[in-house]
C-alpha cells in the first residue's frame, strides 16, 4: 500500500503541483474539493492509474468518494488489485 501511496502522491505531484513542496501533500490533502484537480486533470490521472496499476475504475468510482486524496485513491486502487 505505501509504494501505492508513494506512486500517486508522485504522479499528483509532477502533472498537477510542479513546482510545490512535496509537504504540502499528505494523505489526507483534499484533491477534488480542495481545487487541486478538476474534471480533466481527474480523467488524466484515472488514465494514469488505469495503465499503471492494471485495474479499471469505473464511472462511478471517479468522484470525490475515491479520488478526493491520495490515501482514497491507494485505498481504491489496493481494494480493485485485491479483489483481481
Amino acid at each position: 500500500m505505501d509504494e501505492i501511496r508513494a506512486t500517486v502522491r508522485d504522479f499528483i505531484l509532477r502533472e498537477f503541483l510542479p513546482g510545490e513542496s512535496p509537504d504540502e501533500l499528505t494523505d489526507d490533502t483534499p484533491l477534488i474539493t480542495g481545487g487541486v484537480l478538476d474534471s480533466i486533470s481527474t480523467l488524466k490521472l484515472v488514465a494514469f492509474i488505469e495503465d499503471h496499476f492494471a485495474v479499471t475504475v469505473e464511472a462511478y468510482e471517479a468522484g470525490v468518494e475515491n479520488l478526493d486524496s491520495v490515501g482514497l485513491i491507494a485505498r481504491l486502487i489496493a481494494e480493485k488489485k485485491t479483489a483481481a
